[in-house]
């Protein structure tokens, strides 16, 4: 029970960081409480996408090729949409590339990463345990787990979650700011093919995002209230999908509840650090951005790719060497605040009944989509 490495959480940006160290000659262990989802006719609700970037990353940690691509679907346009007639369009045509984004079902993803893992010579797999215990000392740090088992490592990473156990543990002592939004999220039938375009709709009292999968599908994601929030769930499916149809302004046509609406608290987690000796966060325990964006998935699998290198690049330091960590937080401090400044920004400057502000970011939207070389920048720097 002595490893280099103890990564907690198992969830996509653990088990990818796990399968980014495949080839890396050390001792890994990966810690998961929850038992794995199941692959099944039935879609799952959480649904992400990925950028390119993001997709050749995981195609190189050899989970992309064991994926059921007929429940993947590319995004080739994205249309967004203001409160007073404004629009933003991208198009992967413009830019020269096949397409913007990747959909898929989260469960999709980690069973298939769960598979290379499960024959992985390098990794041990301490499935199911549940954390205890953590204690940092000079040479190495101590999981102690409920099962009595104790595990030592040179490096533990925290990618447990928004809720992350480990950040706790290493006292890292900031706290989310609350939104005041949920997101409600669902899966419906359209009656009106997407033909691989994703929409959005900024208004005053919301924010909602229609993401394409495969046949003719979409899932959502519907920033409110939580006043808003719950009268939505409290609707039946059908007065649920009436809403969503009416708000996107019936563009798919008539809709129809696959997976039952279910909502979540959003919140910003904006930490001063992301490692200390023998620590190191990432994924949403190391950050928590508006969905907005639908990046924050993105960001934790961009958080695997610079550790992974930085940890294969070591030279003669050990892996929990503060100075090697440091290395990794500075890398990724700009991608995280960047993110974070932009979602909050548009967040505030949409959710608002202010005239001028009203104006103002209408004029954004629709100057922005003139604008050729600025709207390439944009779409480039999501590719990534």
């Amino acid at each position: 029970m002595d490893f280099d490495i103890v990564i907690v959480g198992g969830g996509l940006v653990g088990a990818s960081l796990a399968a980014a160290l495949k080839h890396s000659g050390l001792r890994l262990a990966l810690v998961e409480g929850q038992p794995l989802p199941s692959l099944d006719s039935e879609w799952d609700s959480r649904i992400y996408a990925f950028t390119p970037g993001n997709v050749d990353f995981l195609h190189e940690c050899g989970a992309w090729q064991r994926l059921d691509t007929s429940r993947v679907q590319q995004v080739e346009e994205m249309r967004v949409f203001g409160d007073a007639g404004s629009r933003l369009n991208f198009s992967a045509y413009e830019i020269g590339a096949p397409e913007l984004a990747f959909i898929m079902e989260s469960r999709l993803l980690q069973h298939a990463l769960w598979q290379g893992l499960l024959e992985q010579d390098n990794l041990a797999l301490l499935h199911p345990a549940q954390c205890a215990e953590l204690t940092v000392q000079e040479d190495a740090a101590r999981l102690k787990l409920k099962d009595g088992r104790e595990v030592r490592a040179k490096l533990i990473v925290g990618a447990d979650g928004r809720d992350s156990w480990v950040r706790h543990q290493a006292n890292m002592p900031e706290v989310p700011t609350p939104y005041h939004q949920h997101g409600v999220v669902a899966n419906f039938n359209i009656a009106k093919a997407h033909r691989g375009i994703a929409y959005q709709w900024f208004t005053p009292d919301g924010i909602l995002a229609l993401l394409p999968l495969p046949g003719k599908r979409i899932s959502i994601v519907w920033s409110v209230s939580p006043e808003k929030s719950a009268e939505l769930l409290d609707l039946t499916h059908a007065e649920f999908s009436a809403r969503v149809a009416e708000a996107s302004k019936h563009t798919l046509g008539e809709l129809q509840v696959i997976t039952p609406p279910a909502s979540f608290a959003l919140r910003v987690l904006n930490l001063a650090h992301l490692a200390k000796p023998r620590l190191a966060l990432i994924g949403d325990a190391a950050h928590n951005i508006h969905p907005l964006s639908g990046q924050g998935v993105n960001l934790g699998l961009r958080d695997v790719r610079e550790l992974a290198q930085v940890l294969q690049q070591r030279g003669e330091l050990d892996c929990g060497d503060v100075r090697l960590l440091r290395r990794y937080e500075q890398a990724r401090r700009a991608d995280i605040m960047s993110m974070q400044l932009t979602t909050d920004t548009l967040k505030n400057l949409f959710v608002n009944d202010n005239p001028l502000l009203r104006a103002l970011r209408n004029l954004g939207l629709s100057a922005t989509n003139k604008i050729a070389p600025l709207k390439k920048m944009l779409v480039r720097h999501a590719l990534n």
